[in-house]
């Protein structure tokens, strides 16, 4: 009987919290502040971005590793040359430790960056939307693909600058290999031996062609997922959308297509950006410095002299190395992203929607 009664009280705990949630979803759609799950409701968000990023970064970790190694070796010295051989060499040269190399710095930034992006990303569609319709004089307008691209661009900026020192030693940490005259020997190291050596203006290295990037990268990324997901919703199109619900597989692919879209567009600055992180690094790894030949030109006095040294010395087509594995990479990385996002906030009980 006592084995019941708590079974009974647990069923009745859990159908109130449930009615309770359903209650706060219907305030919150009819545009009501719900005080009470307010910061319940903040945190189960932030730990639904936070799972996503990691668990994103770390399926795709030996080809994001392979992708910085191609974006800032030395042309006169080449180690890595395509996806494969470069996986191979990797595996040869470092071990299985060497292809996830930096993913453990890798996931301490993206965990929190993630976390901040999505959370930004409603917290600005909801502030868009309300001064959209305050303007239109519309109560039951939506969110149009540019006010989307909008809101993503503020969240990706937002959480990209609260996180850059991170990124810009994990570059640093996932290039040095066994090799390099002197090994950092962790985020916090690497941290505070470019701020003793470099200076603090030393951890916002490639800042500008980061923001720069956001904006197409973060904000098609989006506003295509958001737009494709709705557009199915309405149109159901092959079947695609049962009752407004769309399945996880059709989710991946609306994540896939949105991630090959915004990493296009952004390539060149992503690779410019490396580049510039890599300047001023005295102990550079022998991947840059091509084991003491010929060095290629690490020092830029800015974006634009990075976008014309490269160009003129190497090509137009180097601002596109480690597409192919960046490719391979990011597609499922942005579409197991917002798909786990989804289903985390699902499990938690967050009553909002990345597309409420």
């Amino acid at each position: 009987m006592a084995s019941e009664d708590v079974v009974g009280k647990t069923s009745e705990t859990a159908v109130s919290t449930i009615v309770n949630l359903a209650e706060e979803a219907k305030i919150a759609r009819e545009g009501v502040k719900a005080p009470s799950y307010a910061a319940l409701s903040i945190f189960k968000s932030l730990v639904a971005g936070g799972v996503a990023g990691g668990v994103s970064r770390t399926a795709v970790a030996p080809l994001e590793r392979l992708k910085i190694l191609l974006q800032v070796q030395n042309p006169h010295s080449i180690k890595y040359n395509g996806t494969v051989q470069g996986l191979k060499y990797i595996w040869r040269t470092e071990g299985f430790r060497g292809l996830f190399k930096g993913n453990g710095t890798n996931c301490a930034r993206i965990v929190p960056n993630s976390a901040v992006k999505f959370f930004s990303y409603e917290e600005a569609s909801k502030g868009i939307l309300w001064l959209y319709r305050q303007q239109t004089g519309k109560e039951d307008a939506e969110l149009t693909p540019v006010l989307r691209l909008g809101a993503g661009a503020c969240a990706g900026i937002i959480a990209m600058s609260a996180t850059y020192p991170m990124d810009m030693v994990r570059g640093r940490l996932t290039v040095q290999t066994e090799a390099s005259p002197r090994q950092y020997r962790g985020i916090f190291h690497a941290l505070s031996t470019v701020f003793r050596e470099e200076g603090p203006r030393a951890l916002y290295k490639g800042w500008l062609p980061s923001v720069i990037g956001v904006v197409p990268y973060v904000g098609l990324n989006f506003a295509v997922y958001e737009s494709l997901k709705d557009w199915l919703v309405k149109s159901k199109p092959l079947g695609l959308a049962d009752n407004s619900e769309l399945s996880v597989t059709t989710k991946l692919a609306c994540g896939a297509a949105a991630g090959t879209v915004g990493q296009t567009v952004a390539y060149p600055l992503d690779v410019i950006r490396r580049r510039m992180q890599m300047v001023g690094w005295k102990d550079a790894a022998s991947v840059v410095t091509g084991d003491g030949k010929v060095k290629a030109p690490l020092e830029y006095k800015g974006m634009i002299d990075a976008f014309r040294k490269t160009v003129r010395h190497e090509g137009f087509g180097a601002l596109y190395k480690g597409l192919v594995p960046n490719s391979v990479k990011v597609v499922p990385s942005i579409a197991i992203a917002f798909v786990t996002y989804e289903i985390v906030k699902d499990i938690l009980g967050v009553e909002i929607r990345i597309s409420d």
